[in-house]
């Protein structure tokens, strides 16, 4: 396989990008914070665990989106295309866990949003939620905007970002207690944010996403290498932001109970003072509107392929896909329930349906019939087999822990 230099592989830096950029939304900010809060060190292991397991993965996906040339729903119902009882029975699962996930995910992009605006303006975000919803569907539908956002949402989220790791140093939160926090250890009334953590990070549908993506920037196996890179320093920079609000929450508000951005934006005073609240504000509007245009789309693209759709605005079953998932997010960010709490169960209900995607996404990277040479080796199986575990146990465990 071709060998590049660091130089190119910089250059390469995309894909990846983009999910890191899905993920780092409100629900993230969210659940670091009040994870923090609560149990301060703790449960950094989540985000460790989540960092391994989205480089395990996003790899997986890139890798076959660029070997086979096609997505990864193309590439389940290729598989078992002669196998139709199967198939229908996998295309029910993945419609229902991309479709609830996305579907909560957006009331919890739009929440986080609105209480962003909320803590500016003073308006309740059940009411900014609704509105801010239907500016989305709009941004979502002109490619021109979208282009336009993607640059200064960067710039933003990247701000919050440096904020947030610069914070973590001034407050000098103990070393030794972060080291312990890497060890896996849960609490039994922790479980349901450890499920959001993960849900936070390991996103069903960026599976499905990324392998799209990867095909379309990269064409041949030998670039599989700037695929990997990409991959691995863009979720190895997220991991480093969700750990660094972690910690500072963990330092600066532990034993709070966290219910609004106000009290969210406390952890930054150390290096903002006053302006504290208005930047986290700022923030998680950035934050949110990138995670909110990239929702609807990621749900319209695992469809489009499942039931072979045009990934294109023109096909009516893929623009009405879009606006649907939008719709009921609306109406989930506008129950008026508190706003942290849609967020954090947003996360939790992706944790749920995470283990149906990875399953798919392992199964189909194992396949010599798919991938060829480039299948996954013994190593990549066994990494992969334990991140499914992983999920599925945590995904079993959030389920028993709501009865």
């Amino acid at each position: 396989m071709k060998k590049y230099t660091f130089k190119e592989k910089l250059k390469a830096l995309g894909p990846g990008m983009l999910i890191v950029g899905s993920f780092i939304g409100p629900g993230t900010i969210t659940s670091s914070t009040r994870a923090g809060a609560t149990y301060g060190y703790q449960l950094l292991w989540c985000v460790l665990f989540s960092v391994l397991a989205v480089i395990i993965m996003q790899g997986m996906a890139a890798r076959l989106g660029i070997v086979t040339q096609t997505g990864l729903s193309e590439n389940l119902i290729e598989d078992l295309k002669e196998r139709p009882v199967l198939k229908n029975i996998m295309v029910i699962l993945v419609s229902a866990a991309i479709i609830l996930g996305g579907i909560a995910y957006m009331s919890g992009d739009l929440t986080g949003t609105a209480i962003g605006i909320s803590a500016l303006t003073g308006i309740p975000s059940r009411v900014i939620a609704p509105i801010w919803g239907i500016c989305i569907l709009f941004i979502s539908n002109h490619n021109n905007a979208i282009k336009w956002l993607e640059k200064l949402l960067t710039v933003c989220v990247s701000i919050m970002a440096i904020i947030f790791v610069i914070t973590m140093f001034i407050v000098r939160p103990d070393f030794t207690e972060i080291l312990k926090g890497l060890i896996p250890s849960a609490e039994s009334n922790s479980i349901m944010t450890c499920v959001a953590l993960i849900g936070t990070t390991v996103v069903p549908y960026n599976l499905f996403i990324h392998a799209t993506s990867a095909r379309q920037t990269w064409k041949d196996p030998d670039q599989i290498p700037l695929a990997q890179f990409d991959v691995t320093f863009s979720m190895i920079v997220g991991g480093i932001i969700t750990g660094a609000v972690m910690v500072t929450a963990g330092t600066v508000v532990r034993g709070m109970k966290i219910s609004t951005a106000v009290d969210m934006a406390q952890q930054l005073e150390p290096l903002l003072g006053n302006l504290s609240v208005p930047f986290l504000a700022v923030g998680l509007v950035a934050a949110g509107i990138s995670s909110a245009v990239i929702t609807p789309l990621g749900v319209s693209y695992v469809l489009a392929g499942l039931f072979g759709w045009q990934l294109d605005k023109k096909d009516k079953r893929y623009f009405a896909t879009n606006v649907l998932i939008l719709l009921f997010g609306i109406v989930g960010a506008a129950t008026g329930f508190n706003p942290i709490t849609i967020i954090m169960a947003a996360q939790a209900v992706n944790g749920i349906f995470l283990p149906v995607s990875v399953f798919v996404l392992l199964y189909l990277a194992s396949r010599e019939k798919v991938m060829g040479e480039y299948k996954n080796n013994m190593i990549q199986k066994i990494l992969g087999i334990g991140v499914f575990l992983i999920s599925l146990t945590i995904g079993v465990s959030s389920i028993m822990s709501l009865f």
